[in-house]
This record gives C-alpha cells, structure tokens and sequence, in this order.
C-alpha cells in the first residue's frame, strides 16, 4: 500500500501513525515533492471511483487563484482539473492511500485507514 502525505498535514501525519500503530506495510509518497503525473492522478481516481473536483481543494490560495470553484464539472472539463492537480499538488485532498486490493480512498479519518487496512 501506498499513502501520499503532506508532511505538515496533522490528518496525514494522524494516518501514518495509525498505520504504524497496526504494523502496516506502506511506502511513503510526499506528494508535494514527488508530484504525480497526469496518468497517476488519472489512475488513482479511478481507483477512488471519483472525479478530479472530488479530490481538489477548493479553499488553497492556488485554487483561489485559478477559479476552480467556476470551473465546469463534467468529462469535458475532466482534463483541465487533473492538469491543475499536476500543476499545482497542494490543490490534491490528503491523504490518499491506495490499497493491496487495487482501491483507493481518501483517508482523512481513523475509520478510512481502517477501511484501507482491511483491504
């Protein structure tokens, strides 16, 4: 299993230690230094099940920036948000993790680490 983690995010680092609690076997991606590709982004929403505005962060300064609360929300528009979020990794939601079992969630809260655990 893999998580991306903001370092200075106290869910990410809430995450980590959960994992760590359980004896978790994971890698570590920072993803603001080692920012994933447009086929990354694409890969891990659809192993989310979600669309890139589903995992954006609508109030970062960036996204403030860019409009992206204006932007349109359908397949047209798909490739201009995973550009964003290519562009500018903070606009990512944290922490994902993706799961053995090819899944991935959003894991913000003690229970989707757990979730994640058990797949």
């Amino acid at each position: 299993m893999e998580i991306w983690i903001n370092p200075a995010c106290s869910k990410c680092r809430s995450a980590v230690d959960l994992l760590d609690a359980e004896g978790a076997r994971y890698t570590v991606r920072r993803y603001l230094e080692d920012v994933p590709s447009p086929d990354e982004i694409r890969a891990v929403l659809d192993r989310l099940g979600l669309e890139p505005w589903d995992i954006t962060r609508t109030q970062e300064a960036d996204a403030k920036e860019l409009g992206v609360k204006d932007w349109p929300r359908d397949a047209d528009a798909r490739e201009r948000w995973i550009s964003a979020l290519a562009e500018h990794p903070k606009l990512i939601q944290r922490p994902i993790i993706t799961a053995d079992d090819g899944t991935a969630l959003v894991a913000r809260s003690e229970e989707a680490v757990r979730d994640a655990l058990s797949r």
